[in-house]
């Protein structure tokens, strides 16, 4: 039996993997919900395999599936690069980019060596600081693109490119030394202002009507990381940005919930043929990196 297929139904086949749900896959590659189930049963009769297990409760992945999940992944992912090769292969400049640190350093090292791969005559010069820095930087000029953490009362139009939860987090063997729901204050290790992870941790402890001190300040993410290891305070990070020595806060210290990190990107009017590319390289590349 000879496999044969396209990327669209490749497409279909990694939201169906993605969600478990027909009607949100169907959503997410803008096709009704029989088109896109005669899309998978097609796919299945093509690789002589089924590829999903179904049920009137479920929809997951069989052993098959998951195994041809990661070469359609890697099908996808060829296709990209041969057409950002043939397309624009002498795209050329330099782009200034401004990101998060903590962004920065946990998904876009991959995302921008990818890039270069694929575009080495594009220089890129990027720079990591607080997201209110970034937006004035931007706004003066000195960036072509910038990723911030978007908050609707700070930062106010881009195009979302990231979300996930924001948790409380302490060192891996620290419990006392930031306190519990009943002392008196919590002891925090935050950066300083203007820190939207700062400002959305102490308008948290507001509502809640809980006490706080500042127990450690510092501009800098592995600054900030070392304290909390150390037991020097408790933190605010991303879910999915929680290093080794960290983990999240024990429920008994009754934290209050966090709004969801938020990451948008902005681009400046008349950002030329490669900043254009570098912007839609990051939003393909994290989409992807969801998908996974």
């Amino acid at each position: 039996m000879s496999f044969n297929t396209d990327s669209q139904t490749l497409k279909a086949f990694m939201a169906l993997a993605e969600t478990l749900n027909f009607t949100r896959a169907a959503d997410k590659v803008g096709r009704s919900q029989s088109a896109l189930s005669m899309q998978i049963r097609r796919l299945e009769d093509s690789v002589g395999h089924a590829l999903f297990q179904r049920t009137q409760r479920y929809v997951k992945l069989t052993h098959e599936g998951e195994i041809f999940l990661g070469y359609a992944r890697s099908i996808l992912d060829l296709q990209r690069e041969a057409f950002s090769r043939m397309h624009e292969p002498e795209v050329e400049g330099e782009i200034r980019l401004g990101t998060p640190e903590d962004f920065a350093t946990h998904y876009l090292p991959d995302v921008l060596a990818a890039f270069r791969a694929l575009h080495p005559r594009v220089l890129l010069n990027v720079s990591c600081d607080l997201t209110l820095n970034l937006v004035k930087a931007f706004e003066q000029g000195q960036h072509d693109i910038v990723l911030v953490k978007r908050d609707p009362q700070t930062v106010d139009g881009g195009v979302r490119v990231w979300r996930e939860p924001l948790v409380w987090v302490t060192g891996e063997l620290s419990r006392g030394a930031s306190g519990s729901v009943n002392d008196t204050a919590l002891t925090l290790a935050l950066s300083p202002p203007p820190c939207i992870y700062r400002a959305r941790a102490l308008a948290a402890l507001a509502r809640q009507g809980r006490n706080w001190r500042i127990g450690y300040t510092s501009p800098s993410l592995t600054g900030t990381l070392a304290a909390v290891r150390s037991g020097l305070g408790v933190s605010v990070l991303p879910a999915n940005m929680i290093p080794k020595g960290v983990r999240v806060a024990d429920h008994w210290l009754g934290l209050p919930d966090l709004a969801d990190a938020e990451i948008a990107m902005l681009t400046a009017d008349g950002l030329g043929p490669a900043g254009t590319m570098l912007a839609r390289h990051i939003i393909d590349s994290l989409d992807q990196m969801r998908s996974n």
